[in-house]
């Protein structure tokens, strides 16, 4: 299944960089285990046009907008161009620049697209990869505290242990972008 952003991956922001005054319903996407990757009983969140403004100030609100909410912000880069999961931490991405088409779920996943201003929440376990992006495509990963990531690349002989490190990860305390998350993974 494809999702899009509508074309040119622009739309009315529902934030300006810095605040999160409105915060509108996630779009959700659920995916079961396959091959070897997990994923999660719980959704995946994607928060479209969270937020607005030119790429470093976009970068800096997303990353202020995370820490307000205990998520704090660990990097600026794109996405890995191979699917991966991480069995032993949620993980928050604020798009700040540029677009790109990603698959979700892992190899049979969903494919989406994304642009700068949207925010996705993937819960442990989640396969991603990103499939092509625009060239200044960047975005900043935050994580609850306490969650340490590492890069899985979705092996079947190692799904039951994968799967119960996933079952092991607490749920946080917030919203990394003070939406609904409590109430979708509780």
């Amino acid at each position: 299944m494809r999702h899009s952003a509508k074309p040119p991956f622009a739309a009315t922001p529902t934030a300006q960089a810095g605040g999160d005054s409105h915060v509108p319903m996630p779009e959700t996407l659920h995916f079961e285990a396959r091959g070897g990757f997990p994923n999660s009983p719980l959704p995946v969140l994607i928060y479209r046009q969270l937020l607005a403004g030119p790429g470093v100030e976009l970068a800096t609100a997303f990353e202020t907008l995370f820490e307000r909410h205990r998520w704090p912000p660990q990097w600026r880069y794109g996405l890995y161009d191979f699917d991966h999961f991480h069995s032993t931490a949620h993980e928050a991405l604020g798009v700040f620049s540029g677009y790109a088409r990603v698959r979700l779920g892992g190899p049979q996943g969903d494919e989406l697209d994304i642009a700068a201003g949207d925010a996705l929440i993937l819960p442990a376990g989640t396969g991603h990869a990103c499939l092509e992006s625009s060239d200044d495509f960047e975005m900043v990963g935050a994580y609850p505290p306490g969650q340490v990531w590492e890069v899985e690349r979705g092996d079947p002989a190692e799904l039951a242990a994968a799967q119960a490190r996933v079952a092991r990860v607490e749920l946080p305390a917030d919203d990394p972008v003070g939406g609904e998350l409590l109430k979708l993974w509780r």
